[in-house]
């Protein structure tokens, strides 16, 4: 990693204290952004600045109470002036908060460029498989949630995603990974853009639908 790179993971660095949204997590997209980009005719400083800063205003929207900020609009609004002290392009820091604002799933914008396609994935792929799994787990306990919730997933829909599948959670305390799976996880692989990053994804969901369904027979004492 270069100098101007190194600067702005050390000042993401300062401004992540969640665990679960970490610079470990910031440096595991960065490098599944790397992976699914060989090969590709892209901008790789583009790809790397966005990688480093999409989630910069994560904690900022954990701590907001509202709920209305938004991580990814105002990470995208927090990087100009990072950018602009290390020279990038006007051009350039337009495209990085391009790829930003889009990365969010919930949000509903659309990545467009090929940039944004391979950020918006790799951000994804860490929320499934092993990985994804343990970053659930510390959100569980960060919000006093549950380790599993038996729902009627079309009532808790309604009830406190806002009526959509993809809307923001209203009360954390109500939510578990199992809820996560049957709303998000299992339609992932639909949502992502490059076929390398599907057949990834492809693997790390069995893996989580294996453990959840153990995790279930454990609960009831089945196992």
């Amino acid at each position: 990693m270069d100098q101007k790179f190194q600067k702005i993971k050390e000042i993401v660095k300062k401004e992540l204290s969640c665990s679960a949204h970490d610079i470990d997590h910031i440096m595991r997209v960065y490098n599944l952004c790397l992976r699914l980009a060989k090969n590709q005719d892209i901008d790789l400083d583009v790809l790397k600045a966005a990688a480093l800063l999409h989630d910069i205003a994560r904690v900022k929207e954990d701590d907001d109470p509202s709920g209305n900020t938004d991580h990814a609009i105002l990470s995208s609004e927090m990087a100009v002036p990072i950018l602009q002290e290390l020279e990038f392009s006007g051009n350039r820091i337009k495209h990085i908060q391009d790829c930003i604002v889009s990365h969010r799933y919930r949000t509903g914008s659309e990545p467009k460029t090929e940039e944004a396609k391979i950020l918006f994935d790799a951000d994804k792929l860490d929320v499934v498989g092993a990985i994804g799994l343990a970053r659930s787990f510390v959100w569980v306990g960060r919000n006093d949630a549950k380790i599993y919730q038996k729902v009627d997933i079309k009532e808790y829909i309604q009830d406190n995603l806002g009526g959509k599948i993809n809307g923001r959670i209203q009360d954390k305390t109500k939510h578990s990974p199992q809820i996560e799976f049957e709303t998000k996880w299992k339609f992932l692989i639909d949502k992502l853009h490059t076929e390398q990053a599907k057949k990834i994804c492809r693997e790390r969901i069995t893996f989580l639908k294996d453990f959840l369904e153990r995790l279930e027979k454990e609960i009831y004492g089945e196992l």
